[in-house]
């Protein structure tokens, strides 16, 4: 990775087109198929890419949490985090609702309050500006 300033590391991601609308993207040398509505050309090779705005939010909350019950000692044996998005129907078509559920799949020996706490330490983390380029200012996010 580049570095642009003292304590910043350039990150890059890349979108090659196969065919049609299906492109290949990389990151850091991991690949995943995109690809668009079929209405716009799309055949269903992938996800198309603004539904990985979903997943990496999914994935960095579920690893907030799990990061935070662990370090209050929590013996956690499972989690899912599933983040549904309302996106406009018009252009630009920005997510306008975002909801986040937790869904425990543990034992009990994770106590509710604990999980609670950090689920709260978890919404009070602000994200970058630039992580917010395809969610509208106005998206209410819910957990």
């Amino acid at each position: 990775m580049e570095t642009t300033n003292k304590d910043q590391e350039r990150e890059t991601a890349s979108a090659t087109l196969v065919s049609g609308m299906h492109f290949v993207g990389e990151v850091e040398g991991f690949r995943i198929d995109l690809d668009a509505e079929e209405d716009v050309g799309g055949t269903g090779a992938g996800p198309q890419p603004h539904m990985l705005l979903l997943q990496a939010m999914a994935g960095c909350t579920a690893m907030d949490v799990i990061s935070i019950l662990r370090k209050k000692r929590q013996q956690v044996s499972g989690l899912k985090v599933e983040v549904q998005g309302i996106r406009a129907n018009q252009h630009p078509r920005v997510y306008t609702q975002i909801d986040v559920l937790y869904i425990r799949s543990w034992r009990c020996w994770v106590k509710w309050q604990k999980f609670a706490r950090a689920m709260t330490l978890r919404k009070k983390v602000k994200a970058h500006p630039k992580q917010r380029v395809a969610i509208s200012p106005a998206a209410p996010v819910a957990h």
